[in-house]
């Protein structure tokens, strides 16, 4: 167990370096936590420096997701040797859920960091690239019905186990909890959003969507 102790706790500590945050440190500009909605994220990074580097922190979060599910869990570690009943599966399943739960509870920050999405798309680019398409098309319908971003973010993470499970292949059910997990936690980052979209309270992030239309 002491591999899967010691590889989890890189992965948490990776995922605790934030974009957002470090970025903008090095670039001398205000803590994005101090404006927008207070998150470490790129949304709010968006909203707080502009595109160039919402993007470079959107990369940047992208990265931290795919490296560590990708270098990690074959590592091999000196003296300590791999435990018979930890499968690689679930090793790398740790290793993702633990960089995405870093990036929201950064232990160098504070424990205040984003809500994961960026992260956890690199995780599941690095874990089951095949369910990225399904992921941003059901980002995009859910933009275009709701206007909302957090919405959109909510609705795409939960397509990714639906896909998996209406795919059928054999061998999904651990992908599909793992998935759904993974999707739970997001719509738990993302509650606040959730509660001011429920309440009318949330400010639409595009000039047209559906929703608003009909409304």
């Amino acid at each position: 167990m002491l591999e899967l102790g010691l590889k989890v706790l890189v992965s948490y500590l990776a995922g605790s370096v934030n974009g957002a945050l470090l970025l903008g440190t090095l670039l001398g500009l205000e803590d994005v936590r101090r404006s927008g909605s207070g998150n470490a994220g790129a949304t709010n990074a968006l909203r707080a420096h502009g595109k160039a580097f919402a993007a470079g922190v959107m990369l940047f979060d992208v990265l931290k997701g795919i490296i560590p599910v990708l270098l990690l869990p074959d590592l091999a570690l000196a003296d300590i040797a791999a435990h018979p009943l930890v499968t690689r599966e679930w090793l790398t399943y740790a290793c993702a859920g633990a960089v995405v739960f870093g990036h929201c509870y950064p232990v160098w920050h504070d424990f205040a960091g984003g809500k994961g999405f960026a992260t956890a798309v690199g995780a599941l680019g690095a874990l089951l690239p095949a369910t990225l398409l399904p992921l941003a098309a059901a980002w995009i319908v859910g933009l275009l019905l709701f206007g909302y971003v957090g919405m959109a973010t909510v609705l795409a993470a939960f397509a990714v186990p639906l896909y998996l499970a209406l795919a059928g292949a054999p061998g999904n059910l651990n992908a599909i909890a793992f998935t759904a997990m993974l999707a739970a936690f997001v719509a738990y980052t993302h509650r606040s959003n959730l509660r001011s979209f429920m309440a009318g309270r949330a400010r639409s992030d595009i000039s047209f969507s559906l929703f608003r239309r009909t409304r």
